[in-house]
């Protein structure tokens, strides 16, 4: 079993992979936009749930897309292209993306702008990840504004650690899953 090679900020703790996959409600087929790719380790857990995706891996950040590439060679990812660039152009009109039936947001500098573009490209379902309330709050407006807001769920994760020969639990950073639906 190959491990995912990791970046600063990543990779996603697999509990918030999970919830966050759940709410995209993936099918066989689709179109997947792994936006602040990172790792890659959502697009790694995404091809888990539905068969012959075609995945989009973006992010700015080389070392991720360095990651990202070795992610997916180690874990035998197919049908797949890494996008190096900001995720608010490549999706954009002038970009190499036709449609989206489903998006990811790891990544949420523009994030006004990304779901705009989402939108257009006629994803039925988006998902957010965001650990500051700022970003919350800017997201859920913008989804209100686009007619495609559905819920946010709030998550917190505890792991298991030893003391004095008993365990105790640390918390991780919580996150807010912030869910567009059209």
């Amino acid at each position: 079993m190959s491990e995912i090679v990791s970046v600063s900020g990543g990779p996603t703790k697999p509990e918030i992979i999970a919830v966050s996959l759940s709410k995209l409600g993936l099918k066989d087929g689709d179109r997947f936009a792994d936006v602040g790719c990172g790792t890659g380790s959502v697009s790694i857990e995404a091809t888990r749930i539905a068969r012959n995706l075609t995945i989009y891996a973006i992010d700015a950040r080389k070392e991720a897309l360095i990651a990202t590439e070795t992610n997916f060679k180690n874990f035998r990812i197919e049908n797949a292209r890494i996008l190096a660039g900001e995720a608010s152009d490549l999706l954009g009109s002038g970009g190499s993306i036709d449609s989206i039936d489903c998006a990811f947001v790891g990544g949420t500098k523009n994030i006004d702008s990304i779901l705009e573009k989402l939108v257009e490209k006629k994803a039925r379902s988006i998902v957010v990840n965001a650990v500051r309330i700022e970003t919350v709050v800017r997201t859920i407006e913008a989804m209100k504004r686009l007619g495609i807001f559905d819920e946010v769920v709030h998550v917190a994760v505890s792991r298991s650690a030893p003391i004095a020969g008993e365990t105790m639990f640390k918390p991780e950073n919580p996150v807010y899953i912030i869910v567009g639906k059209r």
